[in-house]
C-alpha cells in the first residue's frame, strides 16, 4: 500500500469515528433491544461481526438487550425429524412436540452460542428464558380466523403459542445494573408452568416498552420495510405510525413483518423513541444503523 493510500484510509476512518461520536455521547446509558435473527445468526462471519458490535456498543456505554430467535434452526430439526411445519401470519402452529424443539433449540443451543460468542469476544453476556424470574407470564393465543379462497371463514388452533399476559422486567434491569448483557430465549410460561412458543419479534417489543429503551432493532433478511415485495431497492427510509393501517391495507405490512410492526407500535406508543428495521445481511449493519448519519433500513417513528 502506498503512502498517499494509507493517508486517504486513515482520512476515512477518522471521518468515520468523528460522524459516529456525537451518536456515541447522545446512546450512552440508554438501553438498546436488538431482535437478533435471520442471517445474521445462521452465518458464521455474520455471527461473529454481531457478537463484536454488541461488545463494542458495551464499551461506550450502551446497555445492549438481545433477544433471539432460531426459527430457521427449528424448522431444520423437524424437517430432519420428518415434522410438517406451518405458519399462521408469521406465527408457527406448535403441538406439544414441536414446542419440546422449540424449547431445546432456542432455550439451549442457541441461546448458549450467543453468549460464549459474545463473551469470547470480551463482553458479560448471560443468557435467560422468559421461565427466569418469572419474566414472560403467557397465555394461549386465541384460534386465528381465516378466510380460505372460496371466501368462507375458518378458525385456526396455532396450538402452543402464547401472548404475553405480563412481563416482569426486574431480573433483566439486575442484569443490566450489575453491567451484564442479557441474552433472551422468547419462551413464556402460563401460571400452570406450561411452556409456550412466543414470537420473538413480540418479547422485543414487550422488552423495549417494559424498559423504556431508546431504539428497539430488528435485524431481518431484507433491506428495510419494501413498498414492492420484489424490488429491494423500494425500501421505506420512515414510517409513521399513522400509515401503518394502510400499508396493511395495501399488502405492504404482510405476513412475518406483521408481528414485528405490531410489537414496534405497542413500543413506540410505550415510550420508545424509534425502531428500526434494518438487513441483518449487511455487516456491521447495527453500526451503521446507529453510528451514521445515513443508517440504513427502516426507522419507525411516532408522528
Amino acid at each position: 500500500m502506498t503512502a498517499r493510500r494509507q493517508i486517504v484510509d486513515a482520512g476515512l476512518r477518522v471521518k468515520v469515528l468523528s460522524e459516529a461520536l456525537p451518536y456515541i455521547r447522545s446512546f450512552n446509558g440508554k438501553i438498546v433491544v436488538i431482535k437478533y435473527g435471520g442471517s445474521a445468526q445462521t452465518e458464521a462471519a455474520l455471527k461473529e461481526g454481531f457478537a463484536q458490535d454488541i461488545v463494542l456498543l458495551k464499551c461506550v456505554g450502551i446497555r445492549p438487550v438481545i433477544v433471539h430467535g432460531g426459527g430457521e434452526q427449528v424448522s431444520s430439526l423437524m424437517d430432519r425429524l420428518g415434522k410438517d411445519t406451518k405458519f399462521v401470519d408469521g406465527l408457527r402452529v406448535t403441538d406439544s412436540e414441536t414446542m419440546d424443539m422449540v424449547e431445546m433449540v432456542l432455550g439451549g443451543r442457541i441461546n448458549k452460542e450467543i453468549v460464549a460468542r459474545i463473551n469470547k469476544h470480551g463482553g458479560t453476556a448471560v443468557g435467560v428464558t422468559g421461565k427466569d424470574g418469572n419474566l414472560l407470564q403467557a397465555v394461549k393465543k386465541k384460534p386465528k380466523r381465516l378466510t380460505d379462497m372460496t371466501g368462507r371463514e375458518k378458525l385456526v388452533d396455532l396450538g402452543l403459542v402464547g401472548d404475553i399476559e405480563s412481563l416482569d422486567s426486574r431480573l433483566l434491569e439486575i442484569l443490566l445494573g450489575n453491567e451484564f448483557i442479557p441474552v433472551v430465549a422468547p419462551v413464556g410460561v402460563t401460571t400452570d408452568g406450561i411452556s409456550l412458543n412466543v414470537n420473538a419479534d413480540t418479547v422485543a417489543g414487550s422488552i423495549a416498552a417494559a424498559l423504556r429503551a431508546a431504539r428497539l432493532i430488528y435485524l431481518t433478511d431484507v433491506p428495510g420495510l419494501l413498498r414492492d415485495e420484489k424490488d429491494e431497492d423500494s425500501v421505506i427510509s420512515t414510517v409513521r405510525l399513522s400509515e401503518v393501517d394502510e400499508m396493511r391495507d395495501k399488502g405492504i405490512v404482510a405476513g412475518g413483518m406483521i408481528p414485528k410492526i405490531e410489537s414496534v407500535t405497542q413500543a413506540i406508543y410505550a415510550g420508545v423513541e424509534k425502531a428500526h428495521l434494518i438487513d441483518g445481511r449487511v455487516p456491521r449493519s447495527l453500526l451503521l444503523e446507529l453510528f451514521t448519519d445515513e443508517g440504513i433500513g427502516t426507522e419507525i417513528v411516532q408522528g
